[in-house]
């Protein structure tokens, strides 16, 4: 209403608003100038008959109808209700217009005198009360141009009136004037309302219209229609070019025949069809139904949705409908479903898949009263593929593992991936834990035959733990809890090991996780010591050095020996701060020991996967002194396999430093002979087990010392035998050759100190004796 009287405050569709109400008035201008003037002839003769002087009257005529020819000619020239313009200058002026008229209109009451007759006070508010009328049905849109009109001659007419000596007639003028005025604001509120719904509907239905020639032209969706006996009706091109035919092959076509394509003749639809044709059969609305389509002889899926169409007595027409064609996105849908559930990588199935499968595996083993496995591998020495020769080579190596593991899949099974290099394998109906257990056997021997990767032979073995449904387990996560505990079982005894779920597990689980968290706190709160075992000339056991080996002391867990934590500290990456440790005290404990004595230090493949390894090695030297040529590096040939070439590069970093190389249990495990050609060995290192084997008379152990000390002696390298602890071991080792020897029968490992109570007097450096 305070926008309507020009009264509110500043809105954005202020302009659109003056507009709708100067449209109105648009032509109006020959009316009110004809009834205006009309209406001043008759005023002026009704002064005249009471008693106006003539000139007076005539005066106030002429002045009237000069206004009103400049009212006529001003408003000619306004372009009222332009929607391009803001209108408030044409709206003001009204107003103007409109006061000055009222003025004008005021003035015949009053030209007898200050008390006019009664007679002539009714005559004027009669003739008043017609232009006023006339004003509120012209001006209805502008409230205000009303009201500055009627307002002020109303309170004229009932002033004049009381002068006449009627004061009742002046409360029905006052009366009149406050109805017009509640006439003239409700109407103008009523017109507008109406013209802005009207302008509301108007744009909605140019919208729509917009839309939809929009839609039919460049939107990849058509609209469709059916008759009341589902035939199609108004066929547009669009829908026509889908359907692969012609708009008037299609008029009148059954709608499910378009659709159904050949199998209309056989009447086998798909149940999505058959859905729609009950549901349009009920009259019922449907949306985003997903129907499978026959075009061409080729499958597509369309997206359809409708409502019926009822005219208004709401009698049914038919189905009114829009559809597009959704193939690609199902297609991507599906692919996106089989990517949440598959690897991207192997093309196996993930963990959630797995997970599903275990479960039903799982409730037909219970249901059933028969059994089933979870078997989790874990890939042995990938990491140092991953670290030395990149992940894509890494993921090639995937792939080709779990090709080999897809391979030996019977019927039922199923293997994924879980994530990393750790697989898993489900075996619904197995009937006891031998039938899993060798599948295990069998995994592992495919999977620890050799890969080769953009010309990189390489060598993987694989850890498997199983557990057994639903004795292991009756859940998914139990049993897969416990299938993970067996494969730690697994890695922790080195490796290309089955080991089966036994309840024990989760004590020995508690025991490393309690371990684990010790070792962590272990080198801030100093519990490592390191013990050093004599290594002796065998010729004549005269002391040449001393090999390292750390200690832990435990609060909680007492002594604990290296092949406990050991392991532990590899697998939690604790080993890097651990062997630095280890590599500065004994480089700084060596420094107090004669200059002829070497120290030797065990290093994991670990370690020496790790790029800053030979800067922490320069670091420990260079701080403690030692000469490179006293440091003695020991490592075993499981380095070699766990990467494909980054560590032997290390390792010839540090034999260009100086610094000697000994390749322990030599033997063992695995050919050595060619990591002997690649890296330049200091010395070999003899396992224990040949050194026992030989003292007992083995053949088989005699021939592989006295063939290890020969390539040894060709290859300028010496050779140390590990374990003497009797003397008759001790004969054999200097009877086949080996140039030093290391075990009990010349001491045990022993601290720091005992060590340095070995060199006094310093001038006197008696053997180790046993």
């Amino acid at each position: 209403m305070r926008t309507l009287l020009g009264l509110g405050a500043h809105q954005e569709d202020i302009g659109d608003l003056r507009q709708l109400q100067l449209a109105p008035l648009r032509g109006k201008g020959s009316l009110r100038l004809s009834m205006g003037i009309g209406m001043a002839f008759v005023a002026a003769f009704t002064m005249i008959t009471t008693r106006v002087a003539l000139p007076v009257a005539s005066g106030w005529l002429a002045v009237m109808l000069l206004f009103g020819l400049l009212s006529y000619r001003a408003f000619a020239k306004l372009p009222l209700g332009d929607p391009k313009l803001q209108g408030g200058a044409e709206f003001h002026m009204c107003n103007r217009h409109a006061f000055a008229s009222a003025v004008l209109w005021i003035l015949p009451f009053w030209l007898q005198g200050g008390a006019p007759g009664l007679d002539h006070s009714l005559a004027m508010w009669a003739i008043a009360l017609l232009m006023m009328l006339t004003l509120a049905m012209i001006a209805h849109s502008v409230p205000s141009t009303c009201l500055l009109f009627i307002v002020p001659v109303s309170l004229s007419a009932a002033i004049a009136l009381i002068r006449g000596g009627a004061p009742q007639l002046a409360g029905v003028a006052l009366v009149a004037g406050l109805l017009l005025c509640a006439f003239s604001l409700r109407f103008a509120q009523s017109y507008i309302r109406f013209r802005r719904a009207e302008e509301v509907l108007h744009e909605k239905s140019e919208t729509v219209s917009l839309l939809l020639r929009e839609f039919e032209e460049t939107s990849a969706d058509w609209l469709w229609q059916t008759d009341n006996a589902r035939r199609l009706i108004h066929v547009s091109p669009r829908l026509a070019y889908a359907l692969g035919s012609s708009a008037e092959a299609l008029e009148g076509l059954p709608l499910l025949q378009a659709l159904a394509g050949d199998a209309w003749e056989t009447g086998q639809f798909p149940k999505t069809l058959h859905d729609m044709a009950e549901r349009m059969k009920r009259r019922e609305s449907f949306s985003n139904l997903i129907v499978p389509v026959t075009i061409g002889g080729k499958p597509r899926w369309w997206e359809l949705s409708a409502s019926p169409r009822l005219d208004d007595q709401g009698k049914y027409l038919g189905f009114r409908g829009v559809g597009s064609d959704v193939t690609e996105q199902r297609a991507s849908a599906e692919q996106i479903a089989r990517m949440a559930r598959f690897d991207n990588l192997t093309g196996l199935p993930n963990r959630l898949h797995l997970t599903e499968n275990l479960g039903r595996a799982l409730g037909h083993a219970t249901e059933a009263k028969t059994r089933c496995a979870l078997m989790i591998l874990d890939l042995d020495r990938f990491k140092a593929v991953n670290d030395t020769l990149g992940h894509p080579v890494g993921d090639k190596l995937l792939a080709q593992v779990a090709a080999r593991l897809k391979s030996m899949m019977e019927p039922g099974m199923t293997c994924g991936r879980l994530g990393g290099d750790e697989f898993a394998v489900v075996l619904p109906n197995v009937q006891d834990a031998k039938e899993a257990e060798d599948l295990a056997h069998r995994i592992i021997a495919t999977l620890s035959r050799p890969y080769v990767v953009d010309n990189h032979q390489l060598f993987v073995g694989a850890s498997v733990g199983y557990a057994m449904g639903p004795q292991d387990g009756a859940t998914v996560e139990t049993l897969t809890r416990n299938a993970d505990l067996a494969l730690y079982k697994s890695k922790d005894k080195g490796g290309n090991v089955v080991a089966p779920y036994v309840p024990s597990l989760h004590a020995q689980a508690e025991e490393r996780r309690v371990m684990e968290q010790e070792l962590r706190g272990a080198l801030d709160r100093g519990e490592f010591e390191l013990y050093y075992q004599p290594v002796v000339t065998a010729e004549d056991g005269t002391l040449n050095g001393f090999e390292a080996l750390i200690r832990w002391t435990n609060q909680t867990l007492g002594n604990v020996s290296p092949g406990r934590f050991i392991p532990l500290a590899e697998d939690s990456r604790l080993i890097a701060p651990i062997g630095e440790w280890v590599l500065r005290t004994a480089c700084a404990e060596a420094m107090r020991w004669p200059s002829n004595l070497k120290v030797a230090i065990n290093v994991s493949a670990e370690q020496l996967t790790d790029p800053n390894f030979a800067a922490v090695v320069v670091s420990a030297l260079a701080q403690s002194g030692l000469p490179p040529q006293r440091l003695e590096i020991e490592v075993t040939e499981s380095v070699f396999l766990r990467d494909g070439g980054g560590a032997a590069q290390l390792l010839d970093q540090l034999i260009a430093l100086g610094i000697r190389l000994s390749l322990d249990d030599f033997g063992t495990g695995y050919s050595s002979l060619g990591y002997l050609r690649k890296t330049q060995f200091s010395t070999i290192k003899v396992d224990r087990t040949f050194v026992v084997g030989a003292a007992k008379g083995a053949t088989e152990s005699i021939a592989i010392i006295r063939a290890v000390v020969a390539l040894a002696d060709s290859l300028g390298m010496s050779t140390t035998a590990e374990g003497a602890e009797t003397e008759l071991e001790v004969e054999t080792i200097r009877t086949l050759g080996c140039s030093n020897i290391q075990g009990y029968y010349y001491g045990r490992p022993m601290p720091a100190s005992d060590v340095l109570a070995l060199f006094r007097p310093p001038d006197s450096l008696p053997c180790a004796a046993a």
